[in-house]
């Protein structure tokens, strides 16, 4: 009720007064092959995100796991963010990939946790990059705030979310031990032993944080991910005639990344387009133009992946209400 209620809002402000014939003109006036590329872009990133979980989640033994599998798992949970609420995805995601594979959820839940701090620093790193550059507007301002003060500081709350899981992955057993004894302090025995259950599985999710290689691997890919995210953004500007730099791209990735974090309906609707027109208006660009821009590549990129997702779902004999109960191990 929440997210309806807030996409509704952020639909509202991000629509109000702009003329829908201007919108469609902007979208007419497109070039169709710098579209194409720019959706062709956006949809490669969710290979490149299973090879990357692929270096982040291993069976017990240390073993790669097989790419299929982690590819039908990756659309999948995507396709679930696309179509159910809550985010609902990177439970699906998980939970899709215990089907196919002998790895706990918690486990799963945890590597998917892996990712998205990473995600979250590399954001901001490629951020910094576009508020560093000269094209960048001196002073601007979110909220009465400096946006190059935000993005400090959550690269510093995600960088201290990162470091306190490194020291936890290298000395887990007093970490997990004090955990016990404040849950079996204050809840009743089954949920304090369940809870307990879920952080020893989370806890070997972060395994990866152990190996200084598959950790500079994970770097690595991730740059690759929002690299070639980013082009698409820019790609896609270009397809649009928007007269903004290419660092642009880095600055709405990172502002829309952060911003679907705000509770909404599937898909993000509303906190798309807002964050869009937002980030946009740095550069001048007019809303009309904006708004022309965030629907388009909104719709044009949610289209693929959400396919791919229910394909991979045909291909394990899932059903989608099945993903709304995933969650237990």
């Amino acid at each position: 009720m929440i997210g309806l209620a807030v996409t509704a809002a952020l639909l509202v402000w991000a629509l109000w007064g702009i003329k829908p014939r201007e919108v469609i003109a902007h979208v007419q006036h497109a070039d169709p092959l710098l579209l194409l590329a720019a959706v062709v872009l956006a949809t490669a990133t969710f290979p490149l995100r299973t090879i990357r979980w692929r270096l982040i989640l291993r069976s017990v033994d240390g073993h790669r796991f097989d790419w299929v599998p982690l590819w039908h798992a990756t659309a999948i949970g995507f396709m679930a963010n696309n179509l159910l609420p809550a985010r609902a995805g990177e439970v699906a995601r998980a939970y899709a990939v215990t089907r196919q594979l002998p790895v706990r959820f918690t486990t799963a839940l945890g590597s998917v946790g892996v990712e998205r701090v990473f995600d979250a620093l590399v954001m901001l790193a490629l951020m910094a990059v576009a508020i560093a550059a000269p094209s960048f507007p001196a002073r601007t301002m979110v909220n009465g705030h400096s946006l190059a003060t935000l993005a400090s500081a959550a690269a510093l709350l995600f960088g201290a979310v990162l470091g306190f899981a490194l020291i936890v992955v290298h000395r887990p057993a007093p970490w997990l031990a004090l955990l016990g004894r404040v849950l079996h302090r204050f809840l009743p025995q089954r949920a304090a032993d369940r809870l307990t259950h879920w952080a020893e599985g989370i806890v070997a999710g972060l395994a990866v944080l152990k190996s200084p290689a598959r950790f500079a691997g994970v770097v690595a890919w991730s740059l690759v991910v929002w690299g070639v995210n980013a082009a698409a953004f820019a790609v896609c500007f270009r397809a649009f005639g928007l007269e903004v730099p290419l660092e642009a791209a880095l600055l709405l990735q990172g502002i829309i990344g952060f911003g679907v974090a705000v509770p909404s309906t599937p898909g993000f609707v509303g906190v798309f387009e807002a964050a869009t027109r937002v980030t946009l208006a740095i550069y001048a660009v007019g809303p009309s133009l904006a708004v022309s821009y965030a629907l388009t590549y909104h719709l044009t990129t949610f289209i693929p992946i959400t396919l791919l997702g229910l394909w991979s779902l045909s291909r394990l004999h899932l059903r989608l209400g099945e993903l709304r109960g995933a969650g237990g191990e």
